[in-house]
């Protein structure tokens, strides 16, 4: 049997990108990962209950994780895997001096061209023409935070596990980019790129923390060479989303003599 035709199996694979958590009428609080398997393949593990996951298990980028997974049935994008969370584990980490050529063979610079070919997630090399923030609609970022909270109360009668109440963040914050395609624009879901925004903002106060945004994935990012990771809507295939940004330094081309 080709591995095309398998229902259910194993795998390893380097953690590339969380996205923030949502909230759901089926699976509740969850959290979609996308992964390169050690072949080169991409996953994208879904539901992820992340912030439910014992300590030991809760993986960071980079990481190797080993895991069993099913196929979906509600989900029919090539790469969507069901993930069974209790056997989850991380079995090492990527080294920074391997990360360019474990990523180089996943870089893209088309989005049409992935779509066509039925790929629902890309590595994406862009240029970068503006990162910019935006402030939630008041009534938007309520309704968010009544979500998880209800969700929240209702999990903590039958769980022991008491979490800290998760809080949305007040901002959205976008690209617009060039590629092979043409310009495209839209808001990064990448989970680190909001928990930076909290972390400034405890630090140095919130307007000091945006200014710092602007500058490090506006600027600092696009000049020393980033990547986008991006994927699929689940309900409208053709629309592509950031899942998240990925610092890459970019190769200088050493001159043959």
């Amino acid at each position: 049997m080709v591995e095309s035709d398998l229902k259910s199996g194993e795998a390893e694979a380097i953690v590339l990108i969380k996205a923030a958590p949502q909230v759901g009428l089926k699976h509740g609080e969850t959290v979609c990962c996308a992964a390169l398997d050690i072949y080169g393949k991409w996953l994208r593990l879904y539901p992820v209950s992340f912030r439910y996951l014992d300590e030991g298990k809760k993986f960071s980028r980079w990481d190797r994780i080993h895991f069993r997974w099913r196929l979906p049935n509600d989900d029919r994008r090539l790469e969507s895997r069901r993930v069974d969370q209790d056997t989850l584990s991380i079995v090492g980490s990527l080294k920074q001096s391997e990360r360019q050529s474990f990523l180089d063979r996943a870089i893209v610079t088309s989005l049409d061209r992935e779509r066509q070919a039925g790929r629902s997630l890309a590595l994406l090399r862009v240029e970068v023409r503006d990162f910019r923030y935006q402030k939630k609609n008041p009534d938007e970022l309520l309704a968010e935070k009544a979500k998880f909270e209800s969700l929240r109360a209702q999990r903590d009668m039958f769980n022991s596990k008491k979490l800290i109440p998760y809080e949305p963040c007040p901002y959205r914050f976008k690209y617009r980019y060039k590629t092979d395609d043409g310009d495209r624009e839209g808001t990064c879901q990448d989970w680190e790129i909001e928990a930076t925004f909290f972390r400034w903002s405890r630090e140095y106060g919130e307007k000091p923390a945006l200014e710092m945004m602007e500058k490090t994935f506006g600027e600092e990012y696009p000049h020393k060479g980033m990547l986008l990771a991006m994927g699929t809507h689940s309900v409208y295939p053709d629309r592509w989303l950031i899942n998240g940004v990925i610092r890459l330094d970019r190769i200088q081309q050493m001159s043959l003599l």
